[in-house]
């Protein structure tokens, strides 16, 4: 998740001017990384460097030599997932829980996401949170009516969902006037992701799970609750569909309001009811021009059924995961251009971890969810930097990107693209972002969605860039057996 700058920075200009930071720079030695663009570099919509023609994939796929080689295939994308779920500590298998959960386990799992918070908070009208209602929140938890050991329930997820550090629906800042950055928001959760349900919240509106990549809460009413069976059997059949947009919708049915209008991210695959009858409609409508799919869906009693729904076949959607390319790498990162950035997936989008994890999600590829646990993966190909290493190490790292790869700097995630007049260029779902212009002034851009801009320039504060910053890049290739 994208941590630096926050919202809450508005476009402004460092009180140096171009001769002091000249200067600073003589003083500061090499470590210090002045990204002051050359004069004749040019600027479009404020961006150093940019060209319309940026905007648009092809002009990225248009400078690889074989754009559509392929990376991993199939087998090797499985022997990859295969590694993060052996290697990576924060994928969890969900079929490994016992079958009864004991309480200093379910505690536990809480207690990792459900610290009380230290500093002050506020809510969207910028007053104060109150320690009333703070500690309202806390008893929520429910953490005295944790039982000895509790049956496991499994589940899958109806609807997308946000997943909370606590049960509740308040949205708390860290400064007044700052509404985007809720500190209690954590993820989301797609329809058919499967959950492990280890607790439930006192007023009964939420519960605690554990899915493959995140355990937080979320609303008990998005979730159905089966058999281990159901759960994990749930699209497993031949047939299926993946969405291949950054979302797609199910059409409008009244007749079943719990399928209906029902967004789906990338990278979903949702199973096809393939032996359909052709003229057995689907909640009211004749399948000819969509998709039947099957999705789950909760009963009133909580548990878990499974229905037919209709995808439209005008919605961006394949019949299997797509071919791990170049070429679809910088595809799929482009079907989100613009979007809204969303903290911990607020807004029905996502943040710059949620929007690389979809984009290869697309592929079939696993990822971590958070930046903190992408960087330093076991799982994947990692070049790893310290404040130790010079500037000459981290060039020559940025000089040898590959389109694809993620670079990383503290709670920020970027996708290398390629290289345009002269800089290396990155793909990135953003806050915000900041560089010297062309007389030496440092600017801040509410950039504050899916963006494309140049790396070099880029400034995490007066006196150090992204590239000072980075702390590893993670490249997914193949890998030798042992």
């Amino acid at each position: 998740m994208n941590a630096i700058p926050t919202l809450s920075q508005r476009r402004r200009l460092a009180p140096l001017s171009r001769a002091l930071i000249l200067a600073v720079a003589l003083c500061a030695g090499p470590a210090f990384a002045l990204s002051l663009p050359p004069p004749s570099t040019p600027v479009h919509a404020g961006i150093i460097g940019l060209e319309e023609g940026f905007l648009a994939p092809q002009h990225w796929i248009a400078q690889l030599p074989n754009p559509d080689a392929v990376i991993l295939d199939r087998a090797g994308i499985d022997a990859q997932n295969a590694r993060m779920r052996q290697l990576d500590a924060s994928i969890h298998d969900l079929q490994t829980l016992p079958a009864n959960l004991p309480r200093s386990f379910v505690q536990e799992q809480i207690n990792a996401i459900s610290r009380a918070p230290t500093r002050t908070l506020y809510d969207v009208q910028g007053k104060q949170v109150s320690a009333a209602q703070l500690q309202a929140v806390s008893d929520n938890l429910a953490l005295s009516r944790i039982p000895a050991n509790r049956a496991l329930q499994y589940g899958l997820v109806v609807h997308r969902a946000a997943l909370r550090a606590f049960p509740t629906e308040l949205r708390v800042f860290s400064s007044q006037g700052d509404t985007d950055i809720d500190r209690f928001q954590e993820s989301a959760l797609f329809p058919g992701d499967a959950v492990a349900v280890l607790h439930e919240s006192a007023d009964g509106k939420w519960v605690f799970v554990t899915s493959e990549r995140y355990a937080a809460w979320m609303e008990k009413r998005f979730v159905g609750v089966g058999s281990a069976e159901q759960v994990f059997g749930y699209g497993k059949a031949a047939a299926h569909r993946v969405i291949t947009g950054a979302t797609a919708r199910t059409v409008h049915t009244p007749e079943e309001p719990r399928v209906s209008d029902l967004q789906l991210e990338m990278g979903v695959r949702v199973p096809v009811l393939s032996d359909w009858p052709a003229m057995t409609p689907v909640n009211g409508q004749q399948a000819h021009a969509s998709h039947v799919i099957q999705l789950p869906v909760r009963n009133d009693d909580g548990s878990l059924a499974l229905v037919p729904a209709l995808l439209p076949r005008s919605q961006d959607t394949a019949a299997d995961y797509l071919p791990l390319t170049q070429a679809n790498l910088i595809t799929q990162a482009f079907k989100f251009l613009g979007e809204r950035y969303g903290w911990g997936h607020s807004y029905d989008t996502r943040d710059c971890s949620g929007f690389v994890s979809e984009i290869y999600r697309s592929f079939g590829v696993l990822l971590p969810r958070n930046t903190s646990a992408q960087a330093v993966s076991p799982a994947l190909d990692r070049i790893a930097f310290s404040d130790k290493d010079d500037k000459a190490k981290r060039d020559a790292a940025i000089n040898n990107l590959q389109v694809g790869d993620l670079i990383y700097i503290p709670g920020h995630v970027m996708m290398a693209i390629g290289q345009s007049n002269g800089m290396t260029w990155v793909i990135h779902d953003t806050s915000g972002g900041s560089w010297f212009d062309a007389n030496g002034w440092r600017v801040h851009a509410s950039l504050n969605g899916v963006s494309v801009t140049p790396l070099q320039p880029m400034m995490a504060s007066d006196t150090a860039s992204y590239i000072d910053r980075m702390t590893n890049i993670q490249r997914i290739r193949p890998q030798a057996t042992k």
